[in-house]
């Protein structure tokens, strides 16, 4: 059997956790520079705020309403996420425990029977909720893709649902339109329902030859079998080490200078080569890239193109240094006078572990460079907020994301502590 711990509209959960005065207010989080709206309590979709629109647009409900927003915090959402995923480690341990996103989790909870599941999963929920303070859902079944068809009806009862037997699967497979299928887009329903195949109950009774024919092969033979109860999907350990590092951010408002492009270029690096560092690798490929802002006199609106570039590094590093130096230079290449930019970024690729390098008798003096990023990396996880950074990264950083609604990071920074009066 496969469970899935699922955290309810968890960037609000988090905000309320702090703010237990929202609880059953309406909350919405917004995206990065407080473009859209990412995140939305049950309360706030009940009165028609619609997910991934404009800020702008929904302000008249949410000023009428008197719906409390957020900036995004992912300082706080990620830790938060951390204490959620500890908790169920320390529950069942590490090895049945597969985080699926920041909000999710498998676990494996083979061996026990209908009945204990069900107090399994109570006992999960309420350790879950008072050691963390955030509102989970929880949905059983014999295989994954049943267990998110049982969670997605959880959340419309108690917070808990147990697929343990042949009946309450077929009701449950009756019951779901194909569109709210884990692996099911647009594209596929719209297929799906051309066919004549309004229900998962209708998906689980096709073959797996015709799956193969129209629903990508392999992972639509996959799906059938998940939705017949036959474990076709297994449990993955988590990725530790990635193989693409990449840092980008919208501007708080629009750019026109080649300065504050490099600003922003060479700070994403710097983030980037940190990241880099702490999976203990080096990059051998950098790139660059910029977005200018839409044409917004057009008559519709149009995205601007992403403008980028790339260099291969002479040698694979992992110093800020090193990095910012081609970084700059293909800012230069990319900025062009009298536009106005929008978007910039950064991604590292090509990655390898640093203690495979190969060491360059012409290039001495790397192991002082690397004790060096060690130093700074351990004073800015410290202190906070890029204690010692480059000069290019800048000062003043005017470009920096709009956050006008940002609340404190109340786990991960000693002045901003929760406080209680």
């Amino acid at each position: 059997m496969k469970a899935i711990v699922d955290c309810n509209s968890f960037y609000c959960s988090c905000e309320r956790v702090f703010r237990p005065d929202l609880e059953q207010k309406p909350v919405v989080v917004l995206s990065n520079n407080d473009g859209c709206i990412i995140a939305r309590s049950k309360e706030a979709k009940a009165i028609g705020i619609g997910m991934t629109g404009p800020y702008f647009k929904a302000k008249p409900l949410i000023e009428k309403y008197g719906v409390e927003a957020f900036s995004s915090n992912y300082n706080l959402y990620g830790d938060m996420s951390w204490r959620v995923m500890e908790t169920l480690k320390t529950i069942l341990g590490e090895n049945k425990v597969e985080v699926y996103s920041v909000d999710e989790a498998f676990l494996d909870v083979h061996g026990f029977t209908s009945a204990q599941l069900q107090t399994l999963a109570k006992e999960i929920k309420n350790t879950i909720e008072k050691w963390t303070g955030v509102k989970v859902s929880i949905g059983i079944a014999p295989t994954k893709t049943l267990s998110k068809l049982a969670n997605r009806i959880s959340k419309k009862q108690d917070g808990i649902t147990v697929l343990s037997d042949d009946n309450k699967i077929i009701h449950a497979l009756q019951s779901t339109s194909v569109n709210d299928i884990w692996g099911i887009g647009h594209q596929y329903k719209e297929k799906l329902l051309n066919f004549g195949i309004y229900t998962a109950w209708d998906l689980r009774n096709l073959s797996e030859e015709w799956a193969r024919k129209n629903l990508g092969g392999v992972v639509g033979i996959r799906l059938i079998k998940e939705l017949n109860g036959q474990e076709a999907i297994v449990m993955d350990k988590d990725l530790t080490n990635k193989k693409m590092i990449a840092t980008t951010r919208m501007f708080g408002n629009a750019v026109t200078d080649l300065a504050d492009i490099k600003e922003a270029i060479a700070t994403y690096t710097a983030r980037a080569a940190e990241k880099l560092r702490r999976q203990q690798s080096a990059a051998s490929i950098i790139s660059a890239f910029v977005v200018p802002k839409e044409n917004t006199t057009a008559p519709h609106f149009t995205h601007g193109p992403s403008i980028s570039t790339y260099t291969i590094l002479p040698q694979p590093t992992s110093l800020t240094n090193e990095l910012i130096k081609p970084a700059m230079k293909m800012a230069d290449q990319l900025f062009e006078a009298g536009k106005k930019y929008k978007k910039a970024g950064i991604v590292l690729s090509g990655l390898v572990p640093d203690s495979c390098i190969q060491a360059n008798l012409f290039t001495p003096g790397r192991s002082i460079g690397r004790y060096l990023m060690e130093m700074i990396d351990n004073i800015n996880f410290s202190m906070r907020d890029d204690m010692v950074k480059f000069a290019s990264s800048g000062t003043k950083r005017n470009w920096k994301m709009r956050q006008a609604f940002h609340s404190p990071r109340y786990t991960t920074r000693w002045n901003e502590l929760y406080e209680i009066s």
